[in-house]
C-alpha cells in the first residue's frame, strides 16, 4: 500500500512539484527578527519527504485550514458535529484524500452546502482507511458531518474516579503519532500543516483547552456552554489537542500558566515556577519564541506520556511533581519543542530524530542555563546510558536516525536511538566546531525553516552550506552521513564527563561488599539516585535488597522516576516486598515509560512475575490510554 501511494505522488507533474518547493524556497528568505508564519506551509516534494503513514496525496490536494464545531458526549464518550476543511488543489484534481480511523461520516458538502460524493478505500491495521472525497472544479472548502468511535485511539475518557478531583469526568487527546485520524476528519501526516480553529460545546461544569489565553466569556445554553480556540500558524495535524474537565488557571508568568484540577493545582504551580525563566534563557539560546503564550496543563494520571508539546499549550503527566524541581527537565524538553518540532517538524516519522534528538540537545541546554552545567552534564551522561541500552535492545536498522517506518507503526520508531543518539550528534558538532558557532547555526536552522517539514537530507545539506562551508577536513571529521544513516554510534562521539557520577560510580563499585552510601543519598538529586539504582547489577541478594528498601525507603519514595529505577530492579530480582508498591504505581498512573517496561517484565517472568502482571493488569486497564493497552494486551494477561 505504502509503495502504491509513493508511486502515485511519484508521477506528479513536475510543474507541481516545483511550483511547491519554490514556495518552501521562497518562505525561509523572511528577515528572522520579522518572521512571520504562512497561512500557507510548503509541502516537500521530493522522495524522501513521501509519508507512508498517510493515505493523503498531498501534492494533488491538500488541507490548510481545519475548523472544528463540536459537541463533547460523555456518556457516549462521542465527539460529533463538522469538521470545515480549506484546501489546496491542482486545478486538475479530481479528488482529495484524507486519513480516517474509525470515524463515522453522516454527510460531506462543498463550502455551498451542495453534496460531495465520498467513499472510504481499504482498511490497513495500523493507518485506517482513505477518506476519499470527490471534487468539483471548483472545490476549495470541505464541510463533513461526523461522529467520532467511542474507542477513538487518540481519546481517553475518563470517570469522575479516575481523576485527581474524583468529582467531574475528564476527556482528554493524544495525537502523536498518528491517532489525531480517529476524530479529526484531516491528513494527519507531519508534512501537511495546518492551521486551525474550534467550537467546543461541553457540560456546563465542565472547561475545555485548547490555546490559550484563556477563553473568554463562553457562550452557555442551558446546560451547556460553548468555548471558541484558534491556532493561526500553521502546526502539524498530530498536534492539535483537547482536555476538558474541571479545570482552573493560574497565571506563572507575564506569559507562562498552568491549568490543573483544583487539587492539583497548588502543587502544579509551585514545581512550575520557573518555567518563565526557561522560556527566557530558550529565546537566548534559540532565537524569538514565535507562538506567543506558552502555557501547561497537567492531565490526571493516566496521561500516557511525561509530556506532549501542543503548540502554546503542552500537556504534562502529574509523574513529574516531585516537590523539589528535580524532574522539571522534562519542561525543558516541552519547552524546546517550540522551536525544534513544532517550528521545523520531521516531514516523516521516518526523520523523527529532527523532533526528538534536536529537542533532547536543546533540552540539556536549557537546564545548563537555569540549573547549572553539572545538571546538564549528568543528563548527558545519563543519555549516554540510554544509548548504551537502546543499541542492544534495537536490531541495526533500527539503530539509525533515518529509519525505514514502512510497513511499521510510526511509533516503532520512538525510542532512544531517536532521542539519544540524536542528541549526541548534534553534541558532537557542537564539540567540534565550537558552541559559538554551533549556536549560531541551530538558531539559523529554526529561522530558516520555521513552520515548514524538514527531512535528514535538508538538515545535512542545510549543515553542509551554512556551518561546513566546503571545509573538506571538517567535513571528513563530523562524519555527517555515518551518523545518519548508519547503525552504531561513530568513533567521534562525545564522550560524557568521569566527573559527572564520580561519586555514584564509587558508590556503585562498594555496593558489591555490602556498602551503602547512607550519608550521600540524602543529599544526591534525582539524576545521582537513578544512576545508582540503574547501575546495581540487575542480580542482587535478597539482603541487599532488604538493606537498600530499609536504608532509602525505596518502596514509599514520591519521585516516581527514582520509584520506577527501584522497582525495575525490584522484578528483575523477583523481590516479593516491593510487590504492594509495585502494586500501587501500576494502578495510580498510566505513564508508558513507566507502564510498558514493568508489566512485560512480569509477564516474561512466567513463574513469579506473570501471575502478580494478571492480578494487576485487569484492574489497572482502565486507566490505561488505549496506545499503552494496545500493546499490553497483546500479553493476554
Amino acid at each position: 500500500m505504502g509503495m502504491d501511494l509513493g508511486m502515485t505522488r511519484n508521477l506528479l507533474s513536475a510543474s507541481a512539484a516545483a511550483l511547491l518547493l519554490t514556495a518552501c524556497q521562497a518562505s525561509v528568505a523572511t528577515a528572522p527578527a520579522n518572521l512571520q508564519a504562512p497561512q500557507v506551509a510548503p509541502v516537500l516534494a521530493t522522495a524522501d519527504a513521501v509519508d507512508p503513514h498517510s493515505f493523503a496525496r498531498p501534492l494533488e490536494a491538500r488541507v490548510t485550514h481545519v475548523s472544528l464545531d463540536l459537541g463533547v458526549d460523555f456518556a457516549a464518550k462521542r465527539v460529533s458535529g463538522t469538521a470545515t476543511l480549506d484546501i489546496d488543489r491542482r486545478p486538475d484534481a479530481t479528488e482529495v484524500v484524507l486519513d480516517s480511523k474509525g470515524y463515522g461520516v453522516s454527510r460531506v458538502t462543498d463550502g455551498a452546502g451542495r453534496p460531495l460524493e465520498y467513499r472510504f478505500g481499504p482498511e490497513d491495521k495500523n493507518l485506517g482507511k482513505p477518506f476519499i472525497i470527490a471534487l468539483r472544479p471548483d472545490t476549495r472548502r470541505l464541510v463533513i458531518t461526523y461522529t467520532s468511535a467511542p474507542n477513538a485511539e487518540a481519546l481517553q475518557w475518563l470517570t469522575p474516579e479516575q481523576t485527581a478531583g474524583k468529582k467531574q469526568p475528564f476527556l482528554f487527546s493524544q495525537g502523536q503519532s498518528i491517532f489525531n485520524r480517529s476524530w479529526i476528519p484531516t491528513q494527519d501526516s507531519p508534512g501537511i500543516r495546518q492551521t486551525w480553529q474550534a467550537r467546543i460545546t461541553v457540560p456546563a461544569a465542565l472547561t475545555p483547552v485548547m490555546t490559550p489565553p484563556a477563553p473568554p466569556n463562553p457562550a452557555t445554553q442551558g446546560a451547556t456552554r460553548t468555548f471558541s480556540f484558534r491556532m493561526d500558524k500553521p502546526v502539524a495535524p498530530y498536534l492539535i489537542a483537547i482536555a476538558v474537565g474541571d479545570l482552573r488557571f493560574q497565571p506563572l508568568g507575564p506569559r507562562t500558566g498552568v491549568w490543573a484540577e483544583p487539587v492539583t493545582l497548588p502543587a502544579a504551580a509551585r514545581e512550575l515556577e520557573d518555567t518563565e525563566k526557561m522560556v527566557t534563557a530558550a529565546e537566548q539560546l534559540f532565537g524569538p519564541y514565535l507562538w506567543g503564550r506558552y502555557d501547561m496543563i497537567v492531565l490526571p494520571p493516566s496521561f500516557p506520556f511525561g509530556g506532549m508539546e501542543n503548540p502554546t499549550l503542552t500537556f504534562l503527566t502529574p509523574t513529574f511533581i516531585a516537590g523539589d524541581k528535580s524532574l522539571t527537565s522534562l519542561i525543558a524538553h516541552e519547552l524546546a519543542h517550540s522551536w525544534s518540532g513544532n517550528l521545523a517538524t520531521n516531514a516523516t516519522w521516518a526523520d523523527f530524530w529532527l523532533n526528538e534528538g534536536t529537542t533532547t540537545y536543546a533540552e540539556r541546554r536549557i537546564v545548563e542555563a537555569v540549573y547549572g552545567p553539572r545538571v546538564a552534564a549528568q543528563q548527558v551522561a545519563l543519555g549516554i546510558d540510554a544509548i548504551d541500552k537502546a543499541l542492544k535492545q534495537h536490531g541495526p536498522a533500527d539503530q539509525r536516525l533515518a529509519i525505514d517506518l514502512k510497513g511499521r507503526h510510526p511509533d516503532d520508531g520512538l525510542t532512544d536511538i531517536a532521542y539519544e543518539k540524536g542528541a549526541a550528534f548534534l553534541r558532537m558538532i557542537e564539540a567540534n566546531v565550537g558552541r559559538e558557532r554551533f549556536d549560531a547555526f541551530l538558531r539559523g536552522w529554526f529561522q530558516r525553516h520555521a513552520f515548514q517539514p524538514v527531512t535528514s537530507a535538508m538538515f545535512l545539506a542545510d549543515l553542509r552550506q551554512h556551518l561546513i562551508r566546503g571545509d573538506q577536513a571538517l567535513e571528513a571529521k563530523l562524519r555527517l552521513d555515518e551518523w545518519v544513516y548508519q547503525p552504531g554510534i561513530p568513533a567521534n562521539a562525545i564522550p560524557a564527563d568521569p566527573q559527572a557520577f564520580a561519586e555514584v560510580d564509587a558508590a556503585v563499585a562498594r555496593f558489591a561488599s555490602g556498602a551503602l552510601p547512607t550519608a550521600a543519598w540524602p543529599r544526591w538529586n534525582t539524576d545521582e539516585r537513578l544512576r545508582f539504582l540503574n547501575r546495581l547489577p540487575r542480580k542482587s541478594t535478597r539482603a541487599q535488597l532488604d538493606s537498600l528498601e530499609r536504608t532509602f525507603g525505596l518502596n514509599a519514595i514520591g519521585n516516581m522516576e527514582v520509584k520506577f529505577a527501584w522497582l525495575d530492579l525490584a522484578v528483575a530480582n523477583r523481590y516479593d516486598p516491593a510487590v504492594p508498591a509495585l502494586t500501587q504505581f501500576l494502578t495510580s498512573q498510566g505513564r508508558r515509560k513507566f507502564v510498558r517496561p514493568l508489566i512485560k517484565a512480569l509477564a516474561a517472568d512466567t513463574a513469579w512475575g506473570r501471575p502478580i502482571a494478571a492480578r494487576i493488569y485487569p484492574v489497572a486497564r482502565p486507566i490505561y490510554h488505549p496506545m499503552v493497552t494496545q500493546e499490553l494486551d497483546q500479553l493476554k494477561l
